[in-house]
């Protein structure tokens, strides 16, 4: 039976606190670690020999599950979606009119006379837009330039996996024209996007970041990247990806991987690498990402960019169908705060055809703080939090001290159940979610990394499936429960214990299964895919990781209520201005970066 709802949701879980559990501890990292040559041996082996898969299931421990006897208690819950609902009447007619009040975008508030008050050193938006006002420049010149700069320079095409230069030079004529006669659709119009190759866009191939072909027979774009094109946002092109998303290095055997514009020497990390180096490489600001287990959020941190994962359900991506249904979202990754708000209010129109995204209130059109905010509660679990890496606590802590010395932010200690059998069962239910999406036994083109993966997820058992959503349940009703307690409460972690994830050269041609060091990287943000909380990173610092080298970025998350994007877009603007005030020992440009003035000013 489902219980009653707080009068402002739907499907809004029972509050309820959780049976305590022994403290976090870091789990061993005694998972094998193969490469090179074994690698591809062993993943072919894997398709014919189940043995090897099973052995595999049962050495990360997913087992475990079937000894946590408190989880008999919890009905199994299969869909995290939790949707706020509208507060007024007013608000409820604007999100069914989906077509007609947002269509445009028009009724957005151009906001970006805010980033005056911010240093920021990346180009925004409002850097193309002011070009076009002053007619210095135009959307031709700008994406001509572009796609110079992209083909001329391996780096950049490594991150693009297909552009079609006449179907962007038109989008870019069309924006010329509007600017020329000082009718721009939105704040956004003529500003160079992408998106990642897990949603479909007209005219072109989707792949996922495989050999394999995903693309839909009937053509078509999803609805989040068509409110862009209706912003007059121009799409450049298709952005590499993790095979399948199924890693959060990027590294990529078949496509080629992007490297970490900051420092080469790591991986920009995944699964939406592609996205993340093209914005931190200076080549646009804004860039679509999908996240299933941190895939926006990981890249974001690794490469020193702001991403936001909203809400389960809220973003449409209608008519494209998603592998992982129960667990991945998709947002926007940007290079400062005010593109991020802009791309997310843009994304989260509600689609009418679409009866998840449809019952949700359209995003304000303009900034308003959360009526929540007022409380300025920062939740940490400590023995987690504190399980980070010592430069990398040392950075989030140093921000978290600001939050509360100079924003009368107050900090409350919480407990969190079975986290790391939770990360188990958010691992095992996408892992099977997948699986069960692709052909069985995995095409020999496959990665060998992502044979052992897919393997791995389609022997998952019903009933450790079934054990892993009710855990996902007791996570929901325990957050439940204390953001009850705790309005407006932010739970804040690092993004990742790890300051980037470094690239061993010989990794490159077959790929490399450490699971060890997956698990490590999505030590924090798994949860907010499992419960379908929506979470923001933003850059905080910058650690030297090896003498000689380049320093690379270090992300802070908040996790929020269900639907409290707004709270999350305000406490992340909050961190951005305090990060570029402390100047480059908290946030910078990677030395990969690129001015674009300079190709611009070439054509």
């Amino acid at each position: 039976m489902s219980s009653p709802a707080p009068q402002r949701f739907f499907n809004y879980p029972k509050p309820r606190e959780a049976p305590e559990t022994p403290p976090y501890g870091s789990p061993p990292a005694n998972n094998p670690v193969v490469r090179g040559f074994p690698l591809s041996i062993l993943g072919s082996l894997s398709t014919r020999l189940s043995i090897i898969t099973s052995f595999l299931y049962t050495s990360t421990k997913f087992p475990v599950l079937r000894t946590l006897k408190d989880l008999d208690d919890y009905e199994p819950r299969y869909d995290p979606t939790v949707i706020k609902l509208p507060s007024s009447s007013h608000d409820s007619d604007s999100s069914r009119e989906g077509n007609e009040g947002y269509k445009s975008a028009s009724e957005i508030t151009d906001i970006r006379d805010q980033q005056s008050l911010i240093p920021t050193r990346y180009h925004s938006s409002a850097f193309y837009t002011r070009q076009y006002q002053s007619q210095q420049l135009t959307p031709t010149k700008v994406i001509e330039g572009l796609l110079a700069q992209i083909s001329a320079k391996k780096e950049h095409s490594t991150a693009f996996l297909q552009i079609i230069p006449e179907k962007v030079v038109a989008a870019a004529e069309a924006s010329t024209t509007r600017w020329r006669n000082g009718k721009p659709l939105s704040p956004l119009d003529g500003v160079p996007v992408a998106i990642k190759d897990e949603l479909d866009l007209d005219g072109y191939e989707k792949s996922l970041g495989s050999p394999l072909d995903f693309t839909r027979k009937d053509g078509g774009t999803s609805w989040c990247i068509r409110r862009w094109e209706d912003a007059g946002a121009i799409v450049v092109g298709k952005l590499n990806m993790h095979e399948l998303g199924l890693d959060t290095t990027n590294n990529n055997p078949t496509h080629g991987t992007p490297v970490n514009p900051h420092n080469p020497n790591y991986y920009t990390g995944g699964s939406s690498g592609g996205s993340a180096y093209a914005v931190s490489a200076g080549l646009i600001p804004i860039a679509h990402g999908a996240d299933g287990g941190g895939s926006i959020r990981i890249p974001a941190s690794y490469c020193g960019l702001y991403g936001l994962k909203p809400t389960h359900g809220r973003i449409s991506i209608s008519p494209t169908l998603a592998l992982a249904s129960s667990n991945v979202v998709h947002g926007p990754i940007a290079s400062n705060m005010t593109d991020l708000e802009l791309a997310y209010r843009l994304m989260a129109t509600p689609d009418p055809s679409n009866p998840t995204s449809s019952l949700f209130a359209p995003p304000s059109p303009s900034p308003s703080p959360s009526p929540n905010r007022r409380n300025r509660i920062l939740a940490i679990c400590r023995p987690w939090f504190s399980s980070a890496s010592a430069p990398v606590l040392a950075a989030c802590s140093s921000a978290l001290s600001h939050y509360t010395s100079s924003l009368n932010y107050t900090t409350i200690d919480i407990s969190l159940p079975h986290l790391h059998a939770g990360q188990l069962a958010h691992a095992l239910t996408i892992l099977a979610e997948i699986s069960a999406g692709l052909p069985r036994p995995p095409p020999a083109t496959l990665s060998a990394s992502n044979k052992l993966l897919l393997g791995v997820g389609a022997c998952v058992p019903g009933t450790d499936l079934l054990l892993a959503q009710r855990l996902r349940s007791m996570l929901m009703q325990h957050l439940a429960s204390l953001f009850q307690q705790h309005p407006g409460m932010l739970i804040v972690t690092p993004t990742t214990p790890n300051a980037g994830w470094r690239l061993e050269p010989g990794d490159l041609k077959y790929g490399v299964s450490d699971s060890n060091m997956s698990v490590e990287s999505m030590r924090y943000v798994w949860l907010a895919n499992f419960t379908g909380c929506p979470a923001i990173t933003v850059p905080v610092g910058m650690v030297q990781v090896r003498q000689g080298e380049d320093k690379v970025p270090v992300g802070l998350m908040a996790m929020s209520e269900w639907g409290d994007e707004e709270g999350l877009i305000e406490w992340g603007k909050e961190a951005e201005e305090w990060a570029w005030r402390e100047g480059e020992e908290r946030v910078r440009r990677g030395k990969g970066w690129e001015d674009a003035r300079a190709w611009m000013e070439e054509r």
